[in-house]
């Protein structure tokens, strides 16, 4: 994959970054949408498929941009199709980072040192063109605009900024209802970029830790309804029992 062209993950962080204060809107989400914006960029190199809810390999050689590769390799390890939102809500510490670093490399935005009340040494960083994200935020608002089906990418740029909720930063504001809606149906227009918002806004709501609905095994108890009380999926703690003082904190 050649560097003439900006990466899914790269728009995606640009977007979020605030020219102002250096500081990326969406923190907590944003890291689940540089992970699903992998999923998207792999897929449209050709290198994975989605398989129902599921991720396949079907091209495991490199890519050439070593964050992407790094994801395609870990996926390659996982033997099966993974489910996305399983993928996406997994361990992600740093990745933001990461790429942030990975812009300062190629030159797309700088650092700058600081500190926070005097003390806290703290990092900042400015794009070096903001020309680059004045692009990207017009083909979002051209899309919104004309209402003409976007480009896959721009289609899954958009899907995966209105999943973290950056519809509120780009467009704030009671003015900026109609186009954060707009935002939002943008998502129709791209399959595999549907698919990877969808488990995004499912990681953050939850229901990444909820098995999917099966026939309940002999001797397991049946939930009211008939239905089977799900079990909690593999890694993900159990909700306490009801009037136990302990919090599940989501990741």
């Amino acid at each position: 994959m050649g560097r003439s062209r900006r990466t899914i993950p790269e728009e995606l962080l640009l977007l979020a970054l605030d020219p102002t204060t250096g500081t990326t809107a969406q923190p907590q989400s944003l890291d689940l949408g540089l992970a699903g914006a992998q999923l998207v960029e792999l897929a449209l190199a050709g290198r994975i498929a989605p398989d129902g809810d599921r991720i396949a390999v079907v091209a495991p050689r490199p890519t050439g941009d070593p964050t992407l590769d790094c994801a395609l390799e870990l996926l390659r390890r996982r033997g099966a199709p993974v489910r996305a939102v399983h993928w996406i809500g997994g361990p992600r510490l740093g990745l933001r980072q990461t790429y942030l670093s990975h812009l300062e490399r190629c030159g797309m935005v700088h650092a700058v040192a600081g500190q926070m009340c005097g003390v806290l040494p703290t990092t900042r960083y400015q794009a070096t063109d903001n020309a680059i994200s004045r692009e990207i935020r017009a083909r979002l608002d051209s899309a919104i605009r004309t209402g003409v089906p976007p480009d896959p990418r721009t289609a899954a740029l958009a899907a995966l900024a209105h999943a973290v909720g950056l519809g509120k930063h780009l467009y704030p504001g009671n003015e900026g209802r109609s186009s954060r809606s707009r935002l939002r149906d943008l998502i129709r227009h791209d399959p595999m970029g549907g698919l990877v918002a969808h488990a995004v806004m499912d990681v953050q709501n939850g229901a990444a830790a909820q098995p999917r609905r099966s026939p309940a095994p002999a001797g397991r108890q049946a939930a009211p309804g008939g239905r089977a009380a799900p079990e909690p999926a593999r890694g993900v703690p159990a909700q306490p029992r009801r009037g136990s003082m302990a919090r599940v904190v989501a990741h």
